[in-house]
């Protein structure tokens, strides 16, 4: 069954700020094997002019995916989680992302369209530092899957 196109535009609570810690910033860069010495060293990111370690462009999925789970829970939109993939994601940074950063995330459904029986949401999520400064806009696409005949 499609999803109600009705939620198209439905804005979520911005999240409880998150903490960047210079050590979640590590370990990210870590993971994803990206060994820039701004991501690492203090001082390597102040002589970029960064006031702190800066973390790496995709850090903010951690938070903004987890933002995006507001629509995903959301009851009355009705999306089946267990069939869901994530198809896309992309980010516009206004400024990088660093350790101190108290960030919230504020979620919105961009668009929710029906192809071949699959159910696709863009969800775009609003990041702003304590300040109300806007530091990224991350847009997640989901694909519920459709379920299989028989």
């Amino acid at each position: 069954m499609a999803l109600d196109q009705s939620f198209v535009g439905r804005t979520y609570p911005p999240t409880d700020p998150y903490e960047v810690g210079r050590e979640k910033i590590r370990e990210f860069a870590e993971a994803v094997g990206d060994t820039h010495p701004a991501y690492i060293d203090p001082e390597a990111a102040k002589a970029l002019g960064h006031s702190d370690v800066i973390a790496p462009p995709t850090f903010v999925f951690s938070i903004t995916f987890k933002a995006a789970g507001q629509v995903v829970r959301d009851p009355q939109l009705g999306l089946d989680y267990s069939r869901v993939v994530h198809g896309d994601q992309k980010f516009a940074y206004r400024r990088p992302v660093r350790a101190g950063d108290r960030l919230t995330v504020t979620s919105t459904i961009e668009a929710i369209k029906s192809m071949a029986g699959n159910d696709i949401v863009d969800i775009r999520g609003e990041v702003h530092d304590e300040a109300g400064e806007h530091v990224v806009t991350a847009w997640t696409k989901l694909v519920a899957r459709a379920a299989e005949e028989g």
